[in-house]
């Protein structure tokens, strides 16, 4: 795989996880992007498609707390580069998938799914029969590309293919509203989901956050 080819995943994935999270532009760096978020625990993110070590020791030099470095690589090439004020998150999956019609039919009995866009958002909910939440997730529209982001299940709904009824609907609607390729970044957890589903796996993310005094 060529670093461009990675690189342009990477800047879909940025595009659309924007949208989903109402975060700023990504601004172009030399070794990749820089984007505001805006929240508390995540002033801002960088983002390397392509991590160097000395692009990393410079970032982890002088980025201040509150900003996390996303490196497409693995954690335990890159984790070194950045020193000990920086700790490790959940290791990530960058995936894609060619989107077509996936129909996602009925939910299980007794479950109810409600679906919305607001602006460039797709959201899904699945309710259990007493309301209480089963699963979610949404889309970030960008252009072609669907931003798969925050599929939850509950833990007392697992095991029930509701995780699987919330990406294909939100596949089959994303296709609906014109995209045609598919991008995420899963955790461990949720890669198996989404081999499952189609999903091809095309690099591991490192996710870097500098410690609290």
């Amino acid at each position: 795989m060529s670093e461009d080819r990675l690189t342009g995943w990477v800047k879909q994935w940025i595009d659309g996880w924007t949208v989903s999270r109402g975060a700023a532009d990504p601004v172009e760096e030399p070794w990749g992007w820089t984007i505001a978020v805006g929240l508390p625990k995540e002033v801002a993110r960088h983002v390397v498609p392509v991590p160097a070590e000395a692009d990393v020791r410079k970032l982890a030099a002088t980025a201040p707390q509150g900003t996390w470095l996303k490196l497409f690589a693995p954690d335990e090439v890159v984790r070194p580069w950045a020193g000990d004020e920086w700790k490790t998150d959940i290791a990530g999956f960058l995936m894609t998938l060619p989107l077509a019609p996936a129909p996602a039919g009925p939910p299980p009995a007794g479950y109810t799914v409600t679906t919305w866009t607001r602006g460039w958002v797709i959201k899904a909910l699945i309710r259990a029969g007493d309301g209480r939440l089963a699963a979610r997730g949404q889309v970030g529209l960008a252009d072609r590309t669907a931003v798969v982001d925050q599929i939850e299940t509950a833990p007392d709904q697992r095991r029930r293919g509701l995780g699987a009824l919330v990406m294909r609907t939100l596949q089959d609607a994303a296709w609906e509203a014109g995209a045609r390729d598919g991008v995420l970044v899963a955790t461990p957890d949720g890669r198996a989901l989404y081999e499952a589903l189609g999903w091809t796996l095309r690099s591991p993310m490192a996710s870097l956050t500098r410690r609290a005094d």
